[in-house]
């Protein structure tokens, strides 16, 4: 079983339809936790540490072989937490940015909140260090786009995202730096590879709680 942290619930039919897709037959459980954001948004994502041990260790203790965090703000705090844990603990948009290193050395990440820049940032420029590249990121806030997703209106918040992605020059890959962004990826229709985090992040997951036979 493959427990995934939330701090939307928006995200539980995503991931339960990218699953059906393309790994059928493996178990989910979807822990949703908006309280964690929101705190991690006023204080830092350090202020919810201990919050998010304590979620992980009972995900642990209900049987979960592996949990993948699906938010990018609490993402580092959860992944550090793996080890007290017991099990592997995936943050969904680390795939996301070795595929960015990947493409090229300028990468641009678009985010919805403010709070995910520094964490997906620092992110892509560790997995330009383990692979030895050199990258250049910048960021880009898409202004008014988050009001849209807690007003709930989702075709408008991608609808936004996707407007962003198309003002984009100069970059060799676009980061859509939360998962709930992942329908601009192909909407937004620009000759630069354009990158999410649910497919990539969740197919990690799945290896994760694999039989070893089977990785």
């Amino acid at each position: 079983m493959l427990a995934l942290l939330h701090t939307s619930p928006v995200h539980v039919p995503v991931f339960d339809a990218l699953r059906d897709e393309e790994h059928p037959g493996l178990e989910l459980r979807h822990l949703v936790h908006e309280d964690l954001l929101t705190r991690a948004r006023r204080d830092g994502p350090s202020s919810v540490a201990d919050d998010v041990r304590a979620v992980l260790g009972r995900a642990a203790a209900d049987g979960a072989r592996a949990v993948l965090c699906t938010c990018s703000t609490l993402g580092g705090v959860a992944e550090s937490a793996g080890p007290e844990a017991g099990i592997p603990v995936l943050r969904v948009d680390r795939p996301m940015a070795a595929a960015a290193v990947a493409a090229g050395p300028r990468v641009v990440v678009l985010a919805a909140l403010g709070s995910t820049l520094g964490p997906t940032v620092s992110l892509v420029e560790e997995e330009a260090r383990r692979a030895g590249r050199p990258v250049e990121v910048r960021t880009l806030v898409v202004e008014g786009a988050w009001a849209r997703f807690e007003a709930g209106d989702g075709e408008g918040y991608v609808r936004l995202v996707a407007d962003a992605v198309r003002t984009v020059t100069d970059a060799d890959s676009i980061v859509l730096a939360q998962a709930s962004m992942a329908g601009a990826q192909h909407i937004a229709q620009v000759a630069v590879p354009v990158l999410s985090s649910p497919r990539p992040g969740l197919a990690a997951g799945a290896r994760a709680v694999a039989p070893a036979s089977a990785r």
